[in-house]
């Protein structure tokens, strides 16, 4: 008998201590500076207008909308050449750029935000799929082959988006 206390006296206090561990918050590691960016990616090149909710909720989380309004202000030569596939050509989009960006001046700087992109998770997904494979090195037609072989197969409809130009080698 004292062997079954002893036992599970053992066990609660083993219990206990491994859920006091877990709450107590884990030791953090000594911070890395993070690798260095090219000076284009630090400081924004086009001007934007705030991002304003369009009235309705957003389609992916609040913080991932915008940065993908962001990133697509700041490089439209990305997803310029990345189709849509969610039917919005039929409301003029030519590729997934369109999704977030209406309207441009003559410098490239965002004069006026899309808002059919805020909810639309197809034309989010396809975007944040483009910023990480962009963020990650690859090049646009790298870019656009992967969103191609991925949501082709799996949709009925993609915008009329031109084919980028040829690498450079």
């Amino acid at each position: 008998m004292r062997r079954v206390t002893v036992f599970t006296v053992a066990a609660i206090f083993a219990s206990c201590v491994g859920f006091v561990l877990a709450q107590a918050p884990a030791t953090k590691a000594p911070a890395r500076a993070p690798a260095a960016a090219p000076a284009a990616a630090q400081t924004p090149r086009y001007t934007t207008p705030p991002l304003q909710n369009p009235g309705f909720a957003p389609g992916r989380p609040l913080d991932k909308i915008r940065a993908l309004y962001e990133f697509a202000a700041q490089y439209p030569e990305v997803l310029g050449y990345v189709p849509c596939y969610c039917g919005c050509e039929s409301n003029g989009h030519t590729n997934n750029d369109t999704c977030f960006v209406k309207r441009r001046d003559a410098k490239g700087n965002v004069l006026e935000w899309e808002p059919h992109g805020f909810g639309c998770n197809v034309c989010i997904d396809v975007g944040l799929e483009a910023m990480q494979m962009h963020r990650s090195g690859a090049d646009v037609a790298s870019i656009r082959t992967a969103i191609e072989r991925k949501w082709t197969p799996t949709s009925h409809t993609k915008t009329p988006t031109p084919m980028p130009p040829p690498r450079k080698k």
